[in-house]
Formats: structure tokens, C-alpha cells, sequence
């Protein structure tokens, strides 16, 4: 945790959260990592109240383990755990794309469109983290028809979890045209209103997204071991 960000003064707890979030969603901050609030408030030149505040929205949120004056660890999951991650995942999308499908407008379309270009361009441009976020952007896109708010809350918080092993795996991937061309059909059976097709190839999707993963993560903590 060598150096020192400079932020901005105003909300602190909340910019030193999100700063936080962002490095542990990339593995800057690794998965088992400790955490020494002091050692932070030096990094972000702030006192220890924002950065323990910051820490609290973050145990909240699943991503540390923290203990008040005890320190914490940036949150390790078991592989079963990380399973039950993408199966919940599987579970809640399914439904929302089977919902959204029917309902989905030209603008809806559109906006997926616009989100999966963009993905594209940070495919080319090898641009992991960015890729990460508009990987999430643009399932929610396509299941914001459905009207699922309480569901669409549920999958946020999960694929919080889900997000930093996504990048992890596509950082680490060679054959990325499986994922894009997995992408660009979810779209084009929307498109068609192909509902059992599309919610077929989305739990196929985050199957293999799930498999490919737990096989990675395994052999990587083995190696660690």
C-alpha cells in the first residue's frame, strides 16, 4: 500500500470507499490482503475517521472483513462460495431476461447496442477494468425492461462480488471471441423476442464464465500453496 492519492476533500468516506472498491475490484488489493487503517490514512493524507468509515461501507457491501480497532482482510471466498456467486447470478438473470425480453422497446435495443460497442472498442484496446464495468452495464441493460427493481438490487450487490473474479478471468484469457460473440447473440434473441433461446445461451454464458474460473481459481491458490 506504498504512496499517496490525493482526494478530494469533500465526502470523504465515500470517495475513499470508492477508491478502495476500484482496487480491490482490479486485485490491487488482493483477496486476503490486510487492511491497516492507519497505513491508509497516510496513503489517502486524511485522518483514521473517513478511511474507518470508508471500511464500514465496504464490510457492509461484503468486500472486507472488519473488526473496529482490530484491523480487517480484504474478503477471501471459498470456491464454493464463489460458485454459489454465479449460481445466484444464473438464477436471478434468467429470470430478468425472460421478463425484459418481451417488453424490451427500440430504445431499450439501442442502449444495449451503444453499451456493446463500447465493450468492443475496450476488447481491442485490452482495457480490462474498463470492459469489466460495461460487462456489468450491459446486463443490466438488457434486463432493465422487466421492471425487476428488487431483483435488479439483488444482482447489483452480487455481481459486486462477481465482478473482480470476471476481470481476474478475463485478464488472464487468451480466446476472448467466445465471450464476445456469446455478447452479441443474448442481443440479436432479444432482438427477435427468441425468449427461451436467449435465457438458453445466458445460463450457458454464465456457466461457462462460472467453470472456467473455479478451474482457474484452484489451480492458482494450489500454486500459491
Amino acid at each position: 500500500m506504498a504512496g499517496r492519492r490525493a482526494v478530494n476533500k469533500q465526502s470523504l468516506p465515500e470517495m475513499i470507499a470508492e477508491d478502495l472498491r476500484g482496487r480491490i475490484l482490479s486485485g490491487e488489493l488482493a483477496e486476503g490482503e490486510p487492511i491497516r487503517q492507519e497505513l491508509l490514512a497516510e496513503e489517502y493524507e486524511v485522518s483514521r475517521m473517513p478511511v474507518r468509515e470508508a471500511l464500514k461501507r465496504l464490510s457492509a457491501e461484503g468486500l472486507v472483513h472488519w473488526e473496529n480497532n482490530r484491523g480487517g482482510t480484504v474478503v477471501k471466498h471459498s470456491l464454493p462460495e464463489i460458485a454459489e456467486i454465479f449460481d445466484l447470478r444464473a438464477l436471478i438473470e434468467g429470470d430478468l431476461f425472460r421478463r425484459a425480453i418481451p417488453a424490451m422497446s427500440a430504445a431499450d435495443f439501442e442502449a444495449c447496442a451503444e453499451i456493446l460497442q463500447k465493450m468492443e472498442e475496450s476488447y481491442a484496446a485490452d482495457d480490462v477494468a474498463a470492459w469489466g464495468k460495461l460487462n456489468q452495464d450491459y446486463h443490466m441493460a438488457l434486463y432493465k425492461a422487466g421492471e425487476r427493481p428488487m431483483s435488479m438490487e439483488m444482482l447489483e450487490r452480487i455481481s459486486l462480488h462477481s465482478d473482480r473474479y470476471v476481470r481476474i478471468h478475463l485478464s488472464v484469457m487468451k480466446q476472448r471471441e467466445q465471450a464476445r460473440a456469446e455478447h452479441r447473440r443474448l442481443l440479436e434473441l432479444a432482438r427477435a423476442g427468441d425468449v427461451e433461446g436467449g435465457v438458453a445461451l445466458l445460463a450457458q454464458h454464465i456457466g461457462r464464465t462460472k467453470s472456467e474460473l473455479l478451474q482457474m481459481i484452484e489451480a492458482k491458490r494450489r500454486a500459491a500453496d
